[in-house]
């Protein structure tokens, strides 16, 4: 009884919040109106610019911002116990997370769809945007670099879910044509997209039992097969990004938000399935680990920067203020689709930490309850490979699944598909961003042939491509790598900077609130303040281990992006304190 409730708890929270604090949000501090101008309406253009309905600009959004993050971020975090985990992914999702996202798709929604790098110059001066642009372009380099290798690696992993992924562009296509070319009803088009999305996962599960690596991808030279899929994903990117964004990408996350609903939903009956038989559903995980490895870092700060995606994140930002504000068709919708988004996204954190503080406790390698637990959690998995960051989740899901009498097996294709999607919808969406980045920093410059969404991509996907197959050696000299795997080297960054994003994007939406006027500017200026102390703190312990260890390529570039974030604080402070906020520069869209 006690994850159930547990469960039950946290969605009464999550829920309450939505109809409270997210109102409030909405009403009083963003004074959200129906019948204000929007970017998709303002400026439409059939191909970024697209007024789109609010329950499939929600899936578009949702999946875009969920990513893997809410399932590796738990499934590491957990370390420290099940209950600094859960008070994390409430409360910091209801008031730091909920109102980062709210709060940048608002600003940007305000702000003609511009991204937040932009909207900074607007609202604080020029001189940060350069600084916000260069933050973000690294972090989405390193985004698009690896996520590749993620999907790679789950293919590789869980076989079974690689004929399901790759369906989904077919029947994501046939779904935008039958609502947008045949205006198909809603309802039964993706019923019926979602139906042919599982029967592709159960025919996938069964030719991988008839015929076990029928799927697989042989090394070829000094390519291996994870950089070949890499090599096909970068491809797929590049195509995705060029589409208009109602043809691919919109459908496909819209598909895997259902595909995400059912997968809650499974969870949720097998949580109380389990709950009343055999011996329930206990809590195999400590609620708070005192039996440490020396190797495992201190609570504090690092669970912050560690559990990101379902308690606040700053990727999100980047899509808040790149692909969603330009399809949202009225501002009312933003409370539904920033607010409610990263709530769901909890609700997603808190059935994670379940999987893995009760599920994986039902059984693993012959082991149960808190031997099972701590047979896998007695060390740091934080740097381990990620099939064992994902076993833990996908183990104790597919356990839970048994409970409603699913077999093992379909459960792992089920939770493989569900992570391999939601890696591609992360690839997908960063891709589009990046173009948007690159366009936006070309125009700044005066080079508008840079800003082409053909060449703003392949700029995108280039440079990721060479960041993946780029390595160096022992003595320092770049080489060629044919796994796709040199984004690595950066990656042990993109936590710390990822959570430093967020703390400057609450800055923007600060210096946004501050120029209203009142005190309303709190409600995202604490928040502010908290993840900047800890972000910092973390890069700072982070430095501190990559110099002692001499990892200068991470000392270096974390040091940089230190520096820069530094700077554009000092920058903003400057601006505060001196009480001359700066007005936009161009607001046409803001309703004041």
């Amino acid at each position: 009884m006690q994850s159930l409730l547990l469960m039950l708890g946290c969605g009464a929270a999550y829920l309450i919040a939505y109809h409270t604090y997210g109102r409030f949000l909405a009403r009083k501090v963003f004074r959200l109106r129906a019948d204000a101008p929007v970017p998709s309406r303002e400026k439409q253009d059939g191909i970024d610019y697209v007024p789109t309905r609010k329950g499939i600009i929600f899936g578009h959004h949702f999946t875009s911002i969920a990513g893997t993050g809410p399932i590796v971020g738990p499934a590491i975090g957990i370390i420290w116990g099940w209950l600094p985990a859960i008070l994390w992914v409430v409360f910091g999702c209801i008031f730091m997370g909920a109102v980062h996202d709210f709060g940048t798709l608002v600003v940007s929604l305000r702000n003609e769809g511009k991204s937040l790098s932009e909207v900074a110059a607007r609202y604080i001066n020029p001189r940060v945007r350069f600084i916000f642009f260069v933050i973000v372009f690294f972090a989405l380099l390193i985004i698009i670099a690896v996520f590749g290798l993620v999907i790679a690696t789950v293919f590789k992993l869980y076989p079974e879910s690689v004929l399901a992924v790759w369906l989904e562009i077919p029947i994501a296509l046939a779904l935008s044509y039958a609502i947008y070319k045949r205006n198909a009803n809603v309802v039964i088009s993706t019923i019926v997209a979602v139906t042919a999305m599982y029967v592709g996962v159960g025919l996938g599960a069964w030719i991988e039992h008839v015929r076990p690596g029928m799927f697989s991808i042989p090394d070829m030279g000094r390519l291996s097969a994870g950089g070949t899929w890499t090599i096909i994903l970068l491809i797929y990117a590049w195509i995705a990004s060029t589409l208009p964004v109602t043809t691919l990408l919109q459908p496909r996350d819209y598909i895997n938000a259902w595909q995400l609903f059912i997968m809650m939903a499974l969870l949720v009956v097998g949580v109380v399935t389990a709950s009343f038989t055999g011996g329930g559903l206990p809590l195999s995980a400590p609620a708070i680990n005192h039996r440490l490895g020396a190797e495992v870092p201190p609570l504090l700060p690092m669970m912050f920067v560690t559990i990101a995606c379902g308690a606040v994140s700053g990727f999100h930002s980047l899509v808040a203020g790149g692909t969603s504000p330009k399809q949202i068709a009225r501002e009312p919708d933003a409370q539904f689709v920033g607010y409610g988004s990263m709530l769901t996204e909890g609700m997603l954190a808190v059935l994670i930490i379940l999987c893995i503080a009760a599920g994986f406790g039902l059984g693993y390698e012959g082991l149960t309850g808190s031997e099972a637990w701590y047979a896998k959690y007695r060390t740091w998995i934080g740097g381990q490979t990620l099939g064992d960051r994902l076993r833990p989740v996908v183990v104790g899901a597919a356990n839970i699944m048994q409970s409603m009498g699913i077999p093992q097996t379909l459960g792992f294709a089920i939770m493989g598909v569900f992570i391999t999607s939601f890696a591609g919808t992360t690839l997908d969406t960063a891709t589009r961003i990046q173009r948007y980045v690159v366009g936006e920093l070309a125009e700044d410059l005066k080079l508008p042939r840079l800003g082409n969404r053909w060449i703003a991509t392949t700029i995108a996907v280039v440079t990721a491509g060479l960041l993946a197959f780029t390595d160096t050696d022992k003595q320092g000299h770049l080489v060629f790598s044919g796994a796709g795997t040199g984004a690595l080297r950066l990656w042990p960054l993109f936590g710390t900077t990822n959570q430093l994003l967020a703390a400057l994007a609450l800055l923007v939406v600060t210096m946004y609130l501050k120029r209203k006027g009142g005190f309303m500017y709190l409600l995202a200026g604490i928040p502010c303040l908290i993840m900047l102390v800890l972000t910092n703190w973390a890069m700072v312990i982070n430095l501190r281990a990559n110099y002692a260890a001499q990892k200068w390529p991470l000392v270096v570039v974390g040091a940089a992006v230190f520096l820069l974030a530094a700077w554009m604080t000092v920058e903003t402070v400057i601006v505060f304190l001196s009480g001359r906020v700066r007005p936009a520069a161009v607001e046409p869209l803001d309703t004041k």
